[in-house]
């Protein structure tokens, strides 16, 4: 079995029920989630058909709130092994759910969470990381403290040192870069270490400080894309695939979403999926990269197949409420070549 282990911090998740406003909630419903954590539930989800396993590592309390994140990671077939219980609180988010012309919103309350407040030596990398066949983390976590930054270095260092793969979602969110460091101050030092990214060009300029100039009389999306990943394969020679997720919104309830890897200067491009009803849009990325971790383990040698496979989970995310993807391998190759799309199962 291969094993894919993931870095960061598990959340509570509180919603108004259905698309309710905050200021009209009377309950809230409570799932549990995070970036890494959804990536992990995906490979778990996925891998069981391809012989992968994910494994967590996180920080959460050791009361109630900390054991049900526990036992919401081992329920979605996620290793706990190296889950560390300490601090006193969970890291939580607020999600108003849009719909139609009405945007979805996010409140965090992350601040002096167990997660950010982690401490050197809580984990032991070179243990964790012995045997794995990948490591992923995200630009969510050293944007929760430095310390946490530090954790995140200090792991891709391990993971360089003993041949593991490191993939890292160049996440931005501007509401948790509070700690006096800005990401560009931050993030290049650890993409120094990855060999694969997800990354889009507006967000690698804001956190790493790059910018792609558009091939000469380039106007197709693909050109544009093909260049920004060649710019930034030259920036950061270790990572040779870049992967980029597209999305035409028309609403909040209708989008168009596609995929591009580059792998070793080729660009492979998805399908389109087309989508008039969408669900849950929040974690579609963390399925997409799930997913993808999957497809490059599962079939080496064959880009174009790991990212229509990708590709598939990243629009099949939309149609399931919650943080994580739930669905199984063949959910995904079904709707990767085009089959059984909305039609019942019997």
């Amino acid at each position: 079995m291969q094993k894919v282990v993931t870095f960061g911090e598990s959340l509570l998740r509180l919603s108004p029920p259905g698309h309710q406003r905050f200021v009209q909630a009377r309950s809230l419903d409570v799932v549990y989630g995070g970036g890494e954590a959804n990536v992990a539930v995906a490979v778990a989800q996925l891998g069981a058909g391809y012989q992968l396993q994910a494994a967590h590592v996180t920080r959460v309390p050791a009361h109630e709130l900390g054991q049900a994140v526990a036992m919401q990671l081992r329920a979605s077939g996620v290793s706990t092994e190296h889950l560390v219980f300490g601090g006193e609180k969970l890291g939580l988010y607020y999600l108003e759910n849009g719909v139609d012309n009405r945007a979805s919103k996010v409140i965090y309350d992350r601040t002096h969470s167990a997660f950010a407040q982690w401490q050197p030596g809580l984990v032991n990398w070179e243990q964790v990381l012995a045997g794995a066949a990948w490591f992923h983390w995200s630009g969510l976590t050293p944007a929760v403290s430095e310390a946490a930054a530090q954790a995140c270095a200090e792991a891709i260092a391990v993971a360089n040192r003993l041949g593991v793969p490191v993939s890292c979602d160049l996440n931005y969110r501007a509401a948790l870069w509070k700690y006096g460091k800005r990401p560009i101050e931050v993030m290049p030092a650890l993409v120094q270490g990855c060999d694969l990214l997800l990354a889009g060009e507006d967000v690698a300029e804001l956190m790493l400080g790059l910018r792609s100039e558009p091939p000469p009389k380039a106007h197709s999306p693909a050109e544009q894309v093909a260049a920004f990943c060649h710019t930034l394969t030259q920036a950061y020679p270790r990572c040779t695939r870049v992967a980029v997720t597209l999305r035409r919104s028309h609403n909040a309830s209708q989008n168009e979403v596609s995929a591009m890897l580059y792998a070793q200067g080729q660009l492979y491009s998805s399908a389109v999926h087309n989508l008039t009803h969408i669900e849950d849009r929040i974690g579609a990325g963390d399925a997409f990269m799930g997913a993808l971790l999957c497809g490059l383990l599962a079939w080496p040698g064959q880009p174009q197949k790991a990212v229509d496979f990708a590709a598939a989970a990243y629009a099949y995310k939309h149609t399931v409420p919650g943080d994580a993807l739930l669905a199984s391998a063949q959910d995904i190759e079904r709707l990767a070549q085009g089959q059984d799309a909305g039609r019942v199962a019997r």
